[in-house]
């Protein structure tokens, strides 16, 4: 049988809403989960919303958050052209996937939750088994997903997310158009967080699986990898 690939989706909002303040992918989230999934013998599909260029968040490209495989994915050509040129959600197959791994950057915010294609090809993969799963602001994608009796996927779910708390240490809480901790909420999720603010944290429940902020999608990846190894 061949095996599926993971499809990893980023943002294409390069702004808070329509103000002049930039946002956009926080380029680790994809990068850190992507280099791990690829060792490890995985196809990664990079796609977003709209298609198209991909916006990168300024402060994720920062010294104090680029590190090295940050780093070697931004002097790496092909992969730069790539997101410049991302294929829309559109156009996928969710058959052809195992995996759907949403990506954060306060871009999600605006072009994830009511995206009628993210949420179709979502549901089709979890239908068929497969992982569903998120870092950070990425998790913004889950607030409308729904599972195969019309209730809320994360309905007495445990998952994680970027929190009020951080939204509030990052100097941004004014500038979104909800909080996502209080979305998620709201769907019926039992959400957690790490007890101190801005350290790792990833949780998993079944087939669902989340972190919390950028410097989880280390652990989120790893907890990715050993579901679909679970499968193999």
């Amino acid at each position: 049988m061949r095996q599926k690939k993971i499809l990893a989706v980023v943002t294409n909002q390069a702004t808070y809403g329509a103000s002049k303040h930039r946002t956009g992918l926080w380029l680790g989230e994809l990068v850190h989960f992507y280099d791990k999934a690829v060792k490890d013998g995985h196809t990664v599909d990079v796609v977003s919303p709209a298609g198209g260029e991909v916006p990168l968040d300024p402060r994720s490209l920062g010294r104090l958050f680029a590190d090295r495989t940050v780093r070697s994915y931004l002097a790496d050509p092909a992969f730069m052209a790539a997101l410049k040129a991302t294929a829309s959600v559109a156009d996928v197959d969710p058959g052809d996937y195992s995996t759907i791994f949403f990506t954060g950057g306060h871009g999600t915010m605006w072009d994830f939750p009511d995206n009628a294609d993210l949420r179709r090809t979502a549901q089709a993969i979890y239908a068929g088994g497969g992982i569903v799963s998120s870092v950070c602001h990425g998790a913004c994608a889950l607030i409308n997903l729904q599972d195969a009796d019309g209730n809320p996927l994360v309905q007495n779910r445990t998952v994680t997310g970027f929190p009020t708390v951080e939204e509030r240490l990052a100097g941004v809480k004014s500038r979104v158009p909800f909080l996502l901790e209080d979305e998620l909420r709201a769907k019926g999720a039992k959400y957690v967080r790490s007890t101190v603010p801005m350290t790792p944290h990833a949780v998993r429940d079944g087939r669902l699986i989340t972190g919390q902020n950028p410097v989880s999608t280390k652990a989120v990846s790893d907890l990715i990898l050993a579901a679909l190894a679970e499968t193999e």
